[in-house]
């Protein structure tokens, strides 16, 4: 495709930038409230005899599994099954796109399912239904996309890279919108007013997705699984040695993954309920709402992620540019760190007294840093290295692992009423730091397999 003036991409980017940037509005709008939502509202309803479809027993499968929960335990045991569902239907998503409905038609049917989960979440008791399909929908929607994004350039186009900077921006610019929208008309107009406006940003995103059909690359798709019984075919070439080697790499660094992942999330889960009940969130008087902060995160990453691929850039010419493996170690290790400020922080602290909201901003810069070093590169590197034939199922792969991170993040997120403070951070610095330790240690090995299409 012809690039735009524009940094020099195809305009199939810039649609895609904006689906993905609504999208996650309503991803995210919806996930600044949900945590919130249980332990304020619902559960306490469901307590007192509201009909809640599914609930009781869901409640009652979790506490055979886990024992007896608070309102807090429950609400963070299902903030993880949503959020890693979130993550783990996409692998399937992938291979319905790779061998039915192709990217195009898959994706439509995700932006559907998830707007149709956004408006059923305005029924309480609905609530588990609504979860069902915006799992669903997020499946069919999040691996195609990104695969579209790395069809617009050919094979080891250097594009490629600056074109998944920018779609990552897109996505935490819709990220930044959601909490201030959706946040605020949540908690002071009403929790359905604040899902419905993720509803409108899911609808959004469609429209914008199907008016630049023109520019997007076709779909790829496995061609033997499109042809009719009985037809003569010619089967694909097995996998080389080489591409299973390539697989393997991946595996070990989605493995990975999913400590970064459970660290991270509590950023909406624990995270999100220090903030409301345990942060000063005075501003020169005025008291912020408690899901503001959740914008905090992705505007620093639209900030910073410019001028990190510019120190990237100046250490490649003189040399020093580290590898997509080493940088998704740092990243790791700079997300445990992040944690050590609030361990330091709430340490200190006096029975009653509140911690500054300063020293949430000074964690929230620092795990900021580690996620762009590790979750761009890995979606780069996975669309870069993977066999074209099975690229979706692979990009659902990497997904899967942030379906384990996430329910690991609803376990992790248990202990938060169990531990004091600072020995509830130390745990998130010490997960977080190990699993850079491990991406070191495998350093050496990993790049060889990778090295030739290397970030």
């Amino acid at each position: 495709m012809k690039p735009n003036a524009l940094f020099n991409q195809p305009p199939g980017l810039y649609y895609l930038f904006f689906t993905e940037m609504w999208e996650r509005f309503s991803y995210y709008g919806m996930r600044s409230l949900l945590v919130l939502y249980m332990t304020e509202h619902l559960i306490g309803r469901v307590q007192q005899g509201q009909t809640v479809f599914g609930f009781p027993a869901l409640q009652n499968w979790l506490e055979s599994l886990l024992g007896g929960m608070s309102q807090q335990a429950l609400a963070s045991q299902i903030y993880g099954l949503y959020t890693g569902l979130v993550y783990f239907t996409p692998f399937f998503g992938g291979l319905l796109a790779d061998s039915v409905l192709g990217q195009r038609r898959t994706i439509i049917l995700g932006g559907l399912l998830m707007a149709a989960g956004h408006f059923t979440m305005a029924f309480e008791s609905l609530f588990l239904p609504a979860l069902l399909l915006l799992i669903l929908g997020n499946g069919c929607f999040k691996p195609n996309i990104s695969t579209q994004v790395g069809g617009l350039y050919p094979d080891n186009d250097p594009g490629r890279d600056a074109a998944f900077t920018l779609f990552y921006m897109g996505i935490n610019l819709g990220a930044f919108m959601a909490p201030l929208v959706c946040g605020t008309l949540g908690q002071f107009y009403g929790w359905h007013f604040g899902f419905a406006a993720a509803g409108v940003g899911m609808l959004i995103s469609l429209l914008i997705y199907q008016s630049g059909q023109k520019y997007l690359p076709p779909d790829r798709r496995n061609k033997n699984a499109a042809r009719p019984t009985g037809a003569q075919t010619k089967p694909d070439a097995p996998l080389s040695g080489a591409e299973w080697r390539v697989i393997a790499a991946l595996a070990v660094l989605a493995v990975v993954n999913i400590v970064f992942w459970a660290v991270y999330e509590q950023q909406g889960n624990t995270l999100q309920l220090f903030v409301e009940h345990e942060a000063d969130r005075r501003i020169f008087g005025w008291e912020m709402p408690s899901t503001w902060f959740q914008a905090l995160n992705p505007i620093l990453i639209i900030l910073l992620s410019p001028l990190l691929a510019g120190l990237t850039a100046r250490l490649a010419a003189a040399g020093f540019a580290p590898s997509g493996v080493t940088k998704m170690a740092l990243g790791s290790m700079l997300l445990g760190a992040s944690f050590l400020i609030l361990m330091y922080a709430t340490a200190g602290a006096a029975e009653g007294v509140k911690t500054g909201l300063h020293w949430l901003a000074l964690c929230n810069l620092i795990y900021t840093l580690g996620e762009l070093l590790m979750s761009p590169v890995g979606l780069s590197l996975v669309c870069r290295v993977s066999p074209p034939k099975i690229i979706s199922m692979l990009m659902g792969m990497w997904f899967m692992s942030s379906f384990f991170g996430n329910y690991l993040s609803g376990y992790i997120g248990g202990f938060y009423g169990l531990l004091s403070r600072p020995r509830f951070f130390l745990m998130l610095a010490a997960l977080g730091i190990a699993a850079g330790l491990i991406i070191l240690l495998l350093r050496k090995a990993l790049e060889k397999t990778l090295e030739p299409l290397n970030d």
